[in-house]
């Protein structure tokens, strides 16, 4: 490959592109944090300044540092960014096509947005790329990308210097492979940014992977950093009852949010507290415990998640998630039925290995290079002629002969398997402290972590019998907004056609949770959602948009329950899921079924379902709560004891903004109250003054509510 050109100014590397490319740009970036900030936005900023050019972005999740949309959301931010998100630079197409500013001759085209910041945005939803995330890579390319742009973490300098994709390897190896096939121009460029953790593994590459390498100190900044949520009694329970079909020695599949933190927080609590984890789980679930995981993880597990978040690094320093895979389908198998008892390298390995025919006698050099790469025979044993050499040690190459394979177990055997990981991803995304741990993280307990490509991660296509190896057991944990009755998901968008979010990766996991023979799809939701409309069930009767069809319905959890609808009649998976929805919606949703004909007439529902209301789930919590066992942020915030009061105190009022009658009834009983808040707490919001009625019944408003 050609040496790179290293460049030492953001704005040479931007003159670069625009002489090398006359016409069009298509310039591809990664999702999330792997967006090189400071070259996009000199790029933007240099074609939107020309009408003459044209610039197409292909992207998806473009963050921004978060905005509040009202005065008092403004104030209280406003110190919380500065802390938290520092000298992140924003995108500035983001904010111009937020504000509707975007110019004529720049497109925007995402493929997984921001969840609901672009409803009812004209040039976002229309530019919407509707795709699998293992697709990406190809529909780029459809897009006509010439240009693709990354932030990359380095280390070393001159010759030595070492480049690594960090949080985002999951599309860029794909597109440059595809391109090279292809025999397609396409520049390629490595933005250099301190802040990144340097992963190894799959995401490690040298500096002539890219054409060119920017090492302007500009392109090191803040990485975007969303503070912890805080877990709700419905998070938790949806985690509590998730967890509880998580087997050990199995493989771990979870998103990001508060959900995820409550499936990770159930799992610690199941793994340190089995007693009190069984009893919390009697209490939620009215049809007892059968068939529910609830020991410890005496094996641990495997993460394999496109997303590498939080709760799985959380896992991994809890002793979970530990159960290593290697890059072998033999060596793998072997491990998984037992016949290697674990990564302990002993003379029983070597013999395995040759009853399996994975090695030959005699050893052959392949055998060999196999054998050192996994840690199996010590770094530095060779073969010369027809015996293995190690230091001063020589041991015949033929196993078969005893005094050779005792030779070789006692001068040249390893002590451990080497080269395993226990965790796959293909991006992450974190607060702050996440970024802080995985930079400290001791190099050989990073080499664990392997960041890797999307194509890799998210199907059964290419090394098919090595993952279904590696993802033996698999949970596989996905967010839905909506489930039908039927037991279709919706997770993507509307009805009207309007892009909440986008696919991504739930539909690949999907498919392989019924394409693994033991592997099992948890669909999880809330059972109701808040709109304009007030109060409504999560579970409905039918849906104009649905992202999973029915007939890949598995495990749907709710806050109230399990329904396994895996082989079962659409009558069945009705009654299942009725079980398990908010109580008041049953009858409404129960009368739709009979009405369509899909449900008896004369059937009921069980008595035990119908207490399934938030108040009853509060007294269940409530007293693990008490015991500090379901924190609210049970893996800190980065907000203050002050802040997380207001929070609770706006959160309030914006909920009954949108009910007018609880408005009136706040509004009435916090101006009779007439309670003050502290000083502090006014300066925070701009309230120290009041102008007007406006701010005195904001004052009285925010005061009732602390």
């Amino acid at each position: 490959m050609t040496a790179p050109l290293f460049i030492s100014a953001i704005d040479a590397a931007v003159d670069h592109v625009l002489d090398r490319i006359p016409g069009d740009i298509v310039l591809g970036i990664p999702l999330g944090i792997g967006k090189p900030n400071p070259f996009v936005n000199a790029l933007y900023r240099r074609i939107k300044g020309n009408p003459a050019r044209r610039l197409r972005i292909v992207t998806a999740l473009s963050l921004e540092r978060p905005v509040g949309n009202s005065d008092l959301e403004r104030h209280f931010l406003a110190p919380l960014v500065e802390r938290v998100f520092a000298d992140y630079p924003d995108l500035e197409y983001v904010k111009d096509l937020r504000g509707g500013k975007l110019p004529d001759n720049v497109e925007v085209c995402e493929f997984f947005m921001k969840t609901g910041d672009y409803l009812g945005n004209v040039a976002a939803q229309q530019n919407f790329i509707a795709t699998n995330y293992t697709f990406v890579a190809r529909d780029m390319g459809v897009q006509g990308m010439n240009v693709i742009a990354q932030a990359v973490a380095a280390r070393g300098e001159g010759d030595g210097l070492r480049l690594s994709l960090s949080s985002n390897p999951d599309v860029t190896r794909e597109v440059i492979e595809q391109y090279a096939q292809q025999g397609r121009a396409l520049i390629k460029i490595g933005v250099i940014n301190a802040e990144m953790p340097f992963m190894l593994g799959g995401a490690e590459v040298s500096p002539d992977f890219f054409d060119v390498v920017v090492t302007d100190p500009v392109g090191t900044h803040t990485l975007f950093a969303p503070p912890n949520n805080k877990v709700s009694l419905a998070d938790y329970a949806v985690g509590l009852h998730a967890s509880s079909f998580v087997r050990d020695g199995g493989t771990l599949q979870i998103g990001i949010g508060s959900l995820g933190d409550a499936i990770a927080q159930s799992l610690i609590i199941r793994d340190r507290h089995g007693s009190e984890y069984r009893r919390i789980l009697e209490e939620l679930c009215p049809d007892k415990l059968e068939g529910r995981e609830l020991g410890r993880f005496e094996r641990g597990l495997y993460g394999c998640s496109e997303m590498f978040v939080n709760g799985f690094l959380r896992l991994i320093e809890a002793g979970i998630i530990r159960r290593e895979v290697f890059a072998d389908t033999t060596l793998q198998k072997l491990l998984n039925d037992g016949s290697i008892v674990d990564e302990t390298v002993t003379p029983e390995t070597l013999r395995a290995l040759l009853k399996a025919g994975r090695i030959h006698s005699p050893l052959t050099v392949a055998d060999v290079a196999f054998l050192t790469r996994f840690g199996i025979l010590r770094q530095g044993v060779h073969l010369e002629g027809d015996a293995l050499v190690h230091d001063s040690h020589r041991c015949g190459h033929d196993l078969r002969a005893p005094n050779n394979f005792d030779c070789v177990c006692t001068h040249m055997l390893g002590t451990r398997l080497s080269g395993g990981v226990y965790m796959t991803g293909a991006f992450f995304l974190g607060p702050r402290d996440f970024y802080q741990r995985l930079r400290a993280m001791p190099e050989q307990d990073r080499a664990k972590i392997d960041m890797t490509r999307v194509d890799f991660i998210n199907q059964l296509y290419g090394q098919g019998n090595l993952k279904r190896a590696q993802r033996r057991q698999a949970s596989f944990m996905n967010t839905t907004m909506m489930v039908t009755l039927l037991g279709g998901a919706v997770s993507d968008g509307l009805e009207s056609g309007q892009v909440v979010s986008g696919v991504g990766g739930q539909y690949n996991f999907v498919a392989m949770a019924h394409a693994l023979p033991d592997a099992r799809l948890l669909m999880m939701l809330r059972s109701t959602h808040e709109n304009r409309d007030g109060l409504r069930s999560s579970i409905v009767w039918n849906y104009g948009n649905v992202t999973i069809p029915r007939h890949l319905r598995d495990i749907v959890i709710t806050e109230y329950g399990v329904a396994d609808l895996r082989g079962q009649s659409d009558a069945e998976v009705i009654k299942r899921l009725l079980a398990i929805a908010d109580s008041r919606f049953q009858e409404e949703l129960m009368s739709q079924a009979k009405a369509n004909g899909k449900l008896e007439p004369g059937w009921q529902l069980p008595e035990r379902y119908r207490n399934n209301l938030p108040q009853t789930l509060e007294q269940t919590l409530h007293p693990w709560i008490e015991a500090g066992l379901l924190p609210d942020f049970p893996f800190g915030t980065d907000l203050t004891d002050d802040e997380l009061h207001i929070v609770r105190a706006l959160k309030k009022m914006k909920h009954a903004s949108h009910h007018p009658a609880d408005l009136i009834v706040m509004a009435i009983r916090s101006l009779w109250d007439g309670r003050e808040a502290p000083p502090a707490y006014l300066e925070r919001l701009g309230l120290a003054e009041a102008h007007g009625f406006k701010d005195l019944l904001l004052r009285r408003l925010f005061a009732g509510n602390l």
